[in-house]
């Protein structure tokens, strides 16, 4: 079924490498107790949060159209979010970092739609719309904090993992699915602990992902504003989960000034954290990204941002600086001077020249690999791009001739120039050769039989990061992830169960008979003596109601549920004191 994204036209920008992400959020799979868990933890985050969260918390809770009653339609969402320029997508758990980050960078928030269960209220590890909608939707009604979002995304979707990143997403991923999932066996999850927690041991030196990931989990995810000795609450993950949301405000939870040292700080998905950063205000938080940025190869180019590329082992782009773009799988890297002087792909490349494929530089004609010189001609203090034309045809860099060209490094190209491309300030971005032969000391790294040589022009390389610069240029419809989340099981007990929950909540919005009461209390307490949401909702309903009788034995009922129970009797307490307007402690 296709979803109605219509909604929102930012979602139609999308390339499809990111739509292939998003799933139908099918309203009708959300169950009564669904609900009831969203209402619970919504009552609770907001009475408890408009003491702790940031202003901009409560207000964006209006902006966005989230209700504390109602699991949000993210279609309806959309309609809301389209005034403050941004969309919501659903998604099925965790998606690839990059392609999270990017759907930020299109203003796109990405949604997990499943929802926790009761037995996990207080928190999960795995990504639902309480975590995503709950926590994130509200606060990019702040228009500060939502272009810090938006950049983020920008910047951190050209970050380059390692190799072993794509396999520590796989494993977190399966983790918070096994632990998220009813009744998986417990050496089920012991074996994906154990899996994390080698990766983690294992990683090597920390990626550009992997340090841009904290900065996101310290800001976005896990982030506080203010003082270090006053600090209120705005990341998402302490937003939706409320037992994290108290428990950082205690002195177990060291406090730290946010700066870019929380880039080198790793994280425990699966664990309440034991420090968190504060930030004096939003603008710090873009500060501490640029700051960041400028380590990146994004910036930096040279020789590590390729040997990056070379051991992140997946697509990635070099740019040099004329601006031509190369794209592919990059493979191996000659150097000389601790600099690059020729880069080589293997397999599907493309070339382009500010993120536009250039025309007959595709991936079908660049099919198995491409490879090129990089810097100045030996003895020669002018680079071509700076050369003139009167410049060039002293050199025979000119159509039809036959020329030597010995680059530093001894990298030497000869062979008769067939043409060349210019980019737009008229330097020379790429020279084509036939009967062309292309040596390194002894080793030939092109010859004639092998076609056109293409070389790209560039004196140096400005720029690697992550994924192609045209992102039309390669098929990327092929990272779905291998694992699915799991949902409830069915059976006659939770069918029965769900039916009493719905009449409770159809009693509550007045479209059925509260006369029914007794009898679902009677069917609750003989037929499903553990749960005990459902019995703070009748107390709730009766509390109104002047029915001190039936009161009295529910909440006797919830007593009893404390003494079996005492794992949640606080949650019995905390939703009592809700209803009955206690002091929060």
């Amino acid at each position: 079924m296709e979803a109605p994204f219509e909604s929102n036209p930012l979602i139609d920008r999308l390339p499809e490498h990111l739509k292939q992400f998003i799933k139908p959020q099918d309203y009708a799979d959300y169950t009564p107790i669904n609900q009831a868990v969203w209402r619970y933890v919504m009552r609770k985050n907001v009475d408890y949060l408009s003491k702790v969260a940031h202003s901009s918390y409560l207000d964006g809770l209006k902006k966005t159209g989230l209700e504390v009653d109602s699991i949000p339609n993210m279609y309806g969402m959309n309609r809301i979010l389209k005034e403050i320029g941004w969309a919501a997508v659903a998604v099925d758990g965790f998606i690839p970092p990059n392609a999270f980050m990017e759907f930020q960078a299109y203003n796109v928030l990405v949604i997990a739609s499943d929802i926790r269960q009761l037995e996990h209220i207080e928190y999960t590890p795995a990504p639902d719309i309480i975590h995503e909608g709950a926590g994130h939707a509200p606060i990019i009604a702040n228009p500060e904090y939502a272009e810090y979002l938006r950049r983020f995304g920008e910047i951190g979707c050209k970050a380059i993992s390692s190799s072993r990143d794509y396999e520590m997403y796989e494993a977190i991923r399966l983790l918070s699915i096994l632990k998220e999932a009813e009744d998986t066996p417990e050496e089920e999850i012991k074996k994906a602990e154990d899996q994390v927690e080698f990766l983690q041991n294992n990683m090597g030196e920390l990626s550009e992902m992997s340090r841009i990931r904290n900065l996101h989990w310290w800001t976005v995810e896990y982030g506080l504003i203010g003082t270090v000795d006053n600090p209120k609450i705005y990341g998402a993950g302490l937003l939706s989960s409320i037992g994290e949301s108290a428990w950082c405000m205690t002195d177990e939870v060291k406090k730290i000034p946010y700066d870019i040292s929380a880039a080198d700080q790793s994280f425990d998905i699966t664990k309440p954290q034991p420090q968190l950063y504060v930030t004096p205000d939003f603008a710090h938080l873009s500060l501490v990204l640029e700051e960041f940025a400028n380590t990146m190869a994004l910036r930096t180019g040279g020789l590590s941002g390729i040997k990056k590329l070379i051991h992140s082992n997946a697509l990635g782009t070099i740019e040099l600086s004329t601006g031509i773009q190369i794209s592919g799988l990059f493979t191996n890297v000659i150097e000389h001077e601790g600099k690059p002087v020729y880069v080589q792909t293997t397999g599907k490349t493309a070339l382009s020249y500010r993120e536009k494929e250039l025309v007959g530089h595709g991936t079908q004609y660049h099919a198995e690999g491409f490879g090129s010189p990089i810097g100045k001609l030996k003895g020669i203090n002018l680079a071509i791009e700076d050369m003139s034309p009167r410049d060039l045809r002293a050199y025979d860099i000119y159509e039809a001739e036959s020329v030597t060209l010995e680059f530093e490094g001894n990298i030497t190209v000869t062979g008769e120039i067939i043409t060349g491309s210019r980019n737009l300030q008229g330097e020379i971005i790429v020279i084509s050769f036939k009967n062309c032969t292309v040596t390194h000391n002894e080793t030939i790294l092109f010859q004639p039989e092998w076609g056109v040589y293409d070389m790209a022009v560039g004196k140096k390389v400005i720029a690697a990061f992550s994924g192609p610069a045209d992102v039309n240029s390669f098929d990327m419809v092929n990272h779905v992830p291998s694992t699915h989340t799991i949902k409830a099981k069915k059976s006659l007990e939770r069918e029965e169960l769900e039916g009493l929950y719905k009449s409770v909540r159809t009693i509550r919005e007045g479209n059925q008979n509260k006369e029914l009461l007794p009898n679902i209390f009677t069917k609750l307490k003989s037929s499903h003596p553990n749960d005990w949401l459902l019995s703070v909702e009748i107390v709730e309903i009766l509390k109104d109601k002047n029915e001190p009788k039936l009161l009295e034995e529910v909440l006797i009922h919830l007593e009893n549920v404390k003494q079996k129970r005492p794992e949640i009797a606080h949650l019995i307490s905390g939703g009592l004191d809700l209803i009955f307007k206690k002091e929060l402690v």
